[in-house]
């Protein structure tokens, strides 16, 4: 499974969105439209919160693949690919993280 990337992921919730909401779980949140979607990956991130705060080791992996896997859910609902994602990323990591928050709470 080492092989396994979010790349990978994103590839199989594109498939699965495709398939009918009654055969598929991402297809399901997709047809239920974003507020759904969102607020699916909203909950999910609390409760990886909560594993954190509470040194749930367990949970904390468990929730982490959820909130990964809601989030890409969700850019599939809004059409945003992942790769404009990472290049966000990319382009914030040419900075030191406390110069970018800086420059983001001027403009």
């Amino acid at each position: 499974m080492s092989g396994f990337s979010l790349t990978d992921l994103e590839r199989i919730v594109a498939e699965r969105a495709k398939a009918s909401p009654d055969e598929s779980y991402t297809a399901k949140l997709i047809a239920r439209g974003m507020p759904v979607a969102a607020k699916k990956l909203g909950e999910e991130a609390v409760e990886a919160v909560i594993a954190a705060v509470t040194n749930d080791r367990e949970h904390l992996v468990a929730e982490s693949a959820d909130v990964i896997y809601h989030l890409l859910v969700v850019l599939k609902a809004a059409n945003i690919p992942l790769d404009e994602v990472m290049a966000e990323l990319n382009r914030r990591t040419a900075q030191s993280g406390l110069a970018e928050k800086a420059a983001r709470s001027i403009v």
